[in-house]
C-alpha cells in the first residue's frame, strides 16, 4: 500500500510537468497565430494598396480614352455638317461599289443563277 502512495506521489508531479509543457506550447502556438496573424494583415493592407492604385490608372486612362472618343466624335460630327453633300456622296459611291462588287463575284461564280429558281 506504501508502495501505491508512492507511485501516485511520483505520477503526479510528472503529471504536473507534462501540463506545464503543454501550457507553454499552448503559449507559444498562440504567440506564433498572432505573429501569423499580423503579417497577414499586412500584406492584405499591402495588396489593398496595390489594388488602388492599379483601380486609379484603369480609370485614368478610361476617362483619357473616353475624352479622346469625344473629341473624335465631335470632330468627324463637325465634318458632316459642314460637308453634308461630300459624306452623302461618299456613301452613295461606296454603296454603288458595293453593289458593283457583287453583281461582279455572282457572275464569276459561274451558271449559277437557275439554283435560286429552282429551290
Amino acid at each position: 500500500m506504501a508502495d501505491d502512495q508512492n507511485e501516485a506521489a511520483s505520477v503526479r508531479p510528472t503529471q504536473r510537468k507534462a501540463q506545464e509543457a503543454l501550457e507553454k506550447q499552448v503559449a507559444q502556438l498562440k504567440r506564433e497565430i498572432n505573429k501569423i496573424n499580423r503579417t497577414l494583415a499586412e500584406r492584405a493592407e499591402d495588396a489593398e494598396e496595390v489594388a488602388a492604385g492599379w483601380y486609379e490608372s484603369a480609370a485614368d486612362r478610361a476617362g483619357r480614352t473616353a475624352q479622346a472618343l469625344r473629341t473624335g466624335a465631335q470632330s468627324v460630327s463637325g465634318a458632316v455638317q459642314e460637308n453634308p453633300g461630300t459624306v452623302s456622296t461618299a456613301f452613295m459611291l461606296g454603296a454603288a461599289l458595293g453593289l458593283l462588287l457583287g453583281l461582279t463575284l455572282n457572275d464569276a461564280s459561274g451558271p449559277s443563277r437557275d439554283r435560286w429558281f429552282y429551290k
